[in-house]
């Protein structure tokens, strides 16, 4: 429960219960009308200030209270209702997606030692195989494990991490399976096909393996918030008690564990949004003590990469943008001992450092494009890989061995199916290892993408990427569909999409705006999104919409807009804003109620937070964020066409947000422009798992686009 709410009332007056206001058609058992949800008074009282929510009994923490259970069935059925008549055309557009994903598909095999590994999915299967071959890539497969067959019967399955021990005979590998994202490790002996009986529940699925090969390291999540608060170490076979080696005290903070790409250091990885840490343990001591690298300073983000015992370290000290510096771990606590390798640049943002024996290969942001960097540590020179293309996005690959001057990255573009390239950083030629097939009759020459900027409000140039098929329809005559995110200096990439494809071969411009709250134009670019400047994100993106249409790209009445969690407060600010400059907008798992879920630190993500939105125990972030939260300012006023989605068991936006916005929405809204919502009852943030049922959501939600065009 809520730990600031003074006073709890209940009001049956007035009160109508969904079941009393929701008919249901007797011929197939779907609603015909908007159910509407009952109203018992709840005051939430902060700084003497008190907000009235009708719709707080919609939280269920169990996720088992029938009354709630029901009215989420009737949304879905009133959903159903909706869009009957789009059904054919959602199941047509959904059959055309999967018709374009490749019946098999593998990934470029990585090299390990003696073995290369890969994963696959076979014949029109939902899950991944993950599967090995010894010696060279033409000897006999060996599958390790098949997830389809883990998955069997599973309403919902996700596996997020496989680790194999450093002497290839065990792999470790994580599933979820209630999309609550509380992972399960499980470990298969690989000489005998044996399950071991070690099961350890309530991770974030991380596995770690000491160079013991039977000592492994995991992350525990903390029962009630989900946050990964507790690093235990486990012994395979060993009936003895796992040992806690590391816990956050401070909820403010993620911690996460991995290895070094050398593997002789385990290393613990401790983030809030403005703070880091690094402790680290020799992998061939797995019962010593893990020791900081440096410990956390205000405002200090850093992180490491080791080569050779020496420390390649990404970080903001004295550089906004982030540099990068080198050290021993004689010297790691004195930043003054530091020596730098790459300045800080205004103008690149770097992202990630991976090491070879010859080179840096860094990841990094300029212009706005997402691309590599490779920095010669013997002639101290730089080079920048270079793409065909004005609008792409580029970003390091799985590089497991560093002494080699192979340097493996991944690439797409909205018009340009994701590729994997070996490139030699020596010689600068490059392989192209695989390009995702698209079947069908899809060719790139026929779409355009392009980059541009447009104004903001406070005359800041905000860019936006966007594409579409070339046709001879004037671009001010089409649809146009606006995407946006702008929170966590999280910046939406162009990257390719075998599902937009079928709204751009029915005409649609899609756009990508980046927003303030992303990293898109570097790390101020973020800083003026965030906290007290929160409000720029929204302005950006409805600029955006008006520059969009007042260039020629789109026509104003058939403008849509699309956000999910973040991205889905984002357009719950939007339509309260100026929600008409839309005709439709789909809100998915939406962070709606945002004032109640920071003053709760018992969810999920809330106390990791604080740093992004405020904490509103402090009164001038409360009184900023009432002033923008989409919940706290629904008013009396017309509304969009919306779609809004959820999944009963997410941890990251809990389901009742979107619950109780739409209920609010529906009695406060003055048209009757269409509002209807979608409750995955099995899934949690990420929706439905499976490589094709995740397209029935999506399939879904373009069927509820076109029904507006229709119309």
């Amino acid at each position: 429960m809520y730990k600031y709410i003074i006073l709890f009332l209940t009001i049956q007056a007035n009160a109508q219960t969904y079941m009393s206001s929701s008919p249901m058609n007797k011929t197939n058992n779907i609603i015909s009308q908007a159910p509407k949800a009952k109203k018992d008074i709840y005051k939430h009282i902060q700084h003497d200030d008190v907000r009235i929510d009708n719709y707080q009994w919609l939280r269920d923490d169990d996720r088992k209270n029938p009354e709630v259970i029901a009215y989420l069935e009737q949304e879905n059925s009133y959903t159903d209702h909706i869009l009957t008549e789009q059904k054919p055309l959602i199941d047509r557009l959904y059959n055309e997606i999967v018709a374009r994903l490749p019946t098999k598909e593998q990934t470029v095999p990585s090299q390990i030692d003696d073995y290369w590994y890969y994963s696959r999915f076979a014949n029109n299967t939902e899950y991944r195989i993950y599967a090995r071959k010894k010696g060279d890539l033409s000897a006999k497969e060996e599958i390790m494990v098949d997830m389809n067959d883990r998955a069997k019967d599973m309403s919902y399955f996700q596996s997020n991490f496989q680790a194999i021990s450093p002497n290839h005979k065990v792999l470790g590998f994580s599933e979820d399976t209630t999309g609550r994202r509380k992972y399960s490790l499980h470990f298969k002996n690989l000489t005998t096909g044996e399950m071991y009986a070690d099961v350890i529940e309530e991770t974030t699925g991380e596995i770690v393996w000491a160079l013991d090969n039977k000592t492994f390291f995991y992350t525990k999540k903390h029962p009630v918030t989900l946050l990964p608060y507790r690093i235990y170490r486990h012994e395979l076979g060993s009936s003895q008690e796992d040992a806690l080696v590391y816990e956050e005290k401070d909820n403010t903070f993620y911690i996460s564990i991995h290895a070094s790409t050398s593997k002789k250091y385990v290393i613990i990885n401790i983030g809030s949004t403005t703070s880091s840490e690094v402790c680290i343990l020799d992998a061939s001591n797995p019962s010593g003590e893990f020791r900081s690298f440096l410990p956390r300073e205000p405002d200090h983000e850093y992180s490491i990469e080791e080569l050779d015992d020496e420390f390649y370290i990404l970080t903001n000290w004295q550089a906004k943008n982030f540099r990068i510096m080198k050290t021993d771990l004689a010297h790691s606590h004195d930043k003054k001992q530091w020596q730098e390798v790459i300045a800080h640049d205004e103008n690149a943002l770097l992202y990630d450092v991976q090491a070879f024996k010859n080179y840096l290969a860094i990841e990094q942001r300029s212009a706005g494009i997402r691309h590599i960097n490779l920095y010669n540590l013997v002639s101290k020179k730089s080079s920048i890989i270079k793409s065909a293309e004005n609008a792409y996005t580029m970003w390091l690959g799985f590089n497991p061995q560093q002494n080699t001057d192979i340097l493996r990255y991944e690439y797409s573009s909205m018009t340009s199916p994701f590729s994997v390239y070996d490139y030699d950083m020596k010689s600068g030629q490059q392989k192209l290892m695989k390009e995702d097939e698209v079947i069908g009759t899809y060719e790139s020459k026929n779409y355009k993408s392009q980059r541009l900027t447009l104004k903001a409000r406070d005359g800041v140039q905000v860019p936006v990427s966007l594409v579409y098929k070339q046709s001879n329809v004037p671009l001010g005559l089409r649809p146009l569909l606006i995407y946006g995110y702008g929170s966590y200096g999280s910046s939406v990439d162009p990257t390719f999409s075998y599902s937009r494809i079928s709204l751009l071969d029915r005409g649609f411009i899609f756009a990508i705006a980046h927003i303030r709250g992303s990293q898109a134009n570097g790390r101020s670019w973020y800083e003026d999104g965030k906290l007290l400047k929160k409000k720029n994100t929204f302005t950006d993106f409805i600029d955006v919409t008006k520059g969009l249409v007042k260039q020629g790209y789109g026509d104003k009445a058939q403008v849509f807009a699309m956000g999910g969690s973040a991205g889905g407060l984002l357009m719950g600010a939007i339509v309260n804003m100026d929600g008409m400059l839309y005709k439709g907008v789909i809100a998915a798992v939406p962070f709606v109620d945002v004032i109640s879920t920071m003053l709760d630190e018992d969810i999920p993500l809330t106390t990791g937070e604080f740093d992004e939105w405020g904490n509103p125990k402090d009164k001038k972030y409360y009184d900023y964020m009432l002033s923008y939260s989409p919940y706290d300012n629904v008013s009396k006023q017309d509304y969009p066409n919306m779609l809004v989605t959820t999944g009963l068991h997410d941890s990251q936006v809990q389901y009742w947000e979107p619950a109780k916005w739409v209920a609010k929405l529906r009695e406060m809204k003055t048209n009757d422009n269409l509002l209807i919502m979608r409750t995955n009852m099995d899934a949690g943030h990420g929706g439905a798992s499976g490589r094709y049922q995740r397209y029935k959501e999506t399939a879904e939600e373009y069927g509820f686009i076109l029904k507006l065009i229709d119309n």
